[in-house]
């Protein structure tokens, strides 16, 4: 069997206002949601302390998108980063 991975396509953060998020959940145990909820938690706080940018990867309608930006807050259901801009919780696939 060949081993294929799609690669996120990198975007800016100024474009993910323009993008539209399925309200589906992509497939997370909870095990795995908490870890990613405790890491968004985490580059929060390095991005308002230390200015720390990291790697979110996420799936929009279209397909993965990558993004390198600061995580400004942290909610129930999204995350916030600069100029206000949204990215539901349950549509990120990983961080860095």
């Amino acid at each position: 069997m060949e081993n294929t991975t799609i690669s996120p396509t990198l975007i800016e953060k100024e474009a993910i206002s323009n993008l539209r998020f399925p309200k589906t959940d992509i497939n997370k145990t909870t095990d795995q949601l908490k870890v990613l909820k405790h890491s968004l938690r985490r580059a929060m706080i390095l991005g308002n302390l230390h200015r720390t940018k990291i790697k979110i990867v996420f799936e929009d309608d279209k397909g993965l998108k990558e993004v390198r930006t600061t995580v400004w807050a942290v909610g129930d259901k999204n995350i916030v980063l600069k100029q206000g801009t949204i990215i539901p919780i349950n549509r990120i696939v990983s961080i860095v």
